[in-house]
C-alpha cells in the first residue's frame, strides 16, 4: 500500500535553514609580533624608517686623554604601501531571498581574508633573512631552536624572541621533545606538548604555529625566529568595506580593501628555519 510521505511531497516541504556556519579562518598573529607603524593621510606611499647601527664598546681612556671620535651613520628601511582587496557580486535574488544577511556575512569573511593577507605578507619575508638554520627536505629539531637563540643572542639582538612555524614543520619538534609522543619526565613543556599540542616557550623562544606560513615548495616551509624589531608593518587603511550598485546586473558589489606595507627592518634580528613540511 502506497503512503504519502515527505518524499512524495518533497516539493511542498521547505528546507529549514539554520544560522549560517562559517568555515573558520585562523586568527591573524603576525602584526602582534612585529613593529607596527601607522601612516597618516596625505603622507606619501613610502614610509621611511631610520635605523641606528649597533655601536662598538666604549674604550678605556687615561686621565686627561682625548676620547677618539665615533661617526654615527643611520641606515634606512623603506616600507612601500600596496593595496589588496577581495570582491563579490551579490544578486538581488540572493540578497533579498536568503534567510541570512548575505552582505554582512561577506563582510565577516572578507575581513578574515584581509587579515590573512597581512599575515602571509609578513611570513613571506622570512625567506629574506640572511641567516639560515635547517635545510630543504630535513626535519626541524629542538636543537635548531637553541642554535637560533644562540645566534641571535651572540649578535646582541634584544628579546623577546618569537618563533613562527608551519604546524607540519613544528610537528617533529613536538615529537622529539616527547620521545615520539611517549610521555617522558613530568616537565611543563612536555606535558603541554602531550596534552594540548602546544609548546609555549622553549629555548627562550615564544613558539607560535600558523597555517599562514608561506611554503617555499610543496614539501618545505620557511619558518623563522626573530625579535620584534626584525620586521615592520605599516597600515594606512586596515580594512574598508564598500558596496556599489550594479543596476544592469541587478546586483550589489561588495568590496573589501586594505592599504598596507611590510618590510624587513633589521635583517640580523631574524633567523630563518627551513624544514620539511610533511608529516
Amino acid at each position: 500500500m502506497a503512503n504519502t510521505t515527505t518524499t512524495s511531497l518533497n516539493d511542498l516541504i521547505a528546507p529549514i535553514v539554520q544560522e549560517a556556519m562559517f568555515v573558520a579562518s585562523e586568527t591573524s598573529i603576525m602584526p602582534g609580533l612585529v613593529k607596527n607603524f601607522t601612516v597618516p593621510a596625505n603622507a606619501g606611499k613610502v614610509l621611511q624608517v631610520p635605523i641606528y647601527p649597533t655601536q662598538t664598546i666604549a674604550s678605556d681612556v687615561g686621565e686627561a686623554g682625548d676620547i677618539s671620535e665615533t661617526t654615527v651613520s643611520t641606515n634606512v628601511a623603506n616600507i612601500t604601501l600596496t593595496e589588496a582587496g577581495i570582491m563579490a557580486k551579490v544578486t538581488d535574488m540572493a540578497r533579498n531571498h536568503s534567510t541570512s544577511n548575505v552582505v554582512a556575512d561577506l563582510g565577516k569573511l572578507f575581513g578574515e581574508a584581509i587579515a590573512k593577507r597581512h599575515d602571509r605578507a609578513l611570513t613571506g619575508l622570512f625567506e629574506d633573512f640572511t641567516t639560515e638554520i635547517g635545510a630543504t627536505g630535513t626535519e626541524l629539531e629542538t636543537v635548531d631552536l637553541f642554535k637560533a637563540y644562540a645566534t641571535l643572542k651572540e649578535a646582541g639582538v634584544p628579546g623577546p624572541y618569537f618563533g613562527v612555524f608551519s604546524p607540519k614543520a613544528i610537528f617533529n619538534i613536538k615529537k622529539t621533545i616527547t620521545n615520539t609522543f611517549v610521555p617522558q619526565a613530568a616537565t611543563l613543556v612536555q606535558n603541554q606538548a602531550m596534552s594540548e599540542g602546544y609548546i609555549g616557550r622553549l629555548a627562550g623562544i615564544d613558539i607560535f604555529e600558523t597555517s599562514n606560513v608561506v611554503n617555499d615548495s610543496v614539501n618545505n616551509s620557511v619558518n623563522a625566529i626573530f625579535s620584534r624589531d626584525a620586521l615592520g608593518v605599516a597600515v594606512a587603511q586596515n580594512i574598508n568595506i564598500e558596496t556599489q550598485r550594479d543596476a544592469s546586473l541587478r546586483a550589489q558589489e561588495v568590496v573589501a580593501s586594505t592599504r598596507y606595507g611590510v618590510s624587513i627592518l633589521h635583517n640580523s634580528y631574524g633567523v630563518k628555519l627551513t624544514g620539511d613540511n610533511q608529516l
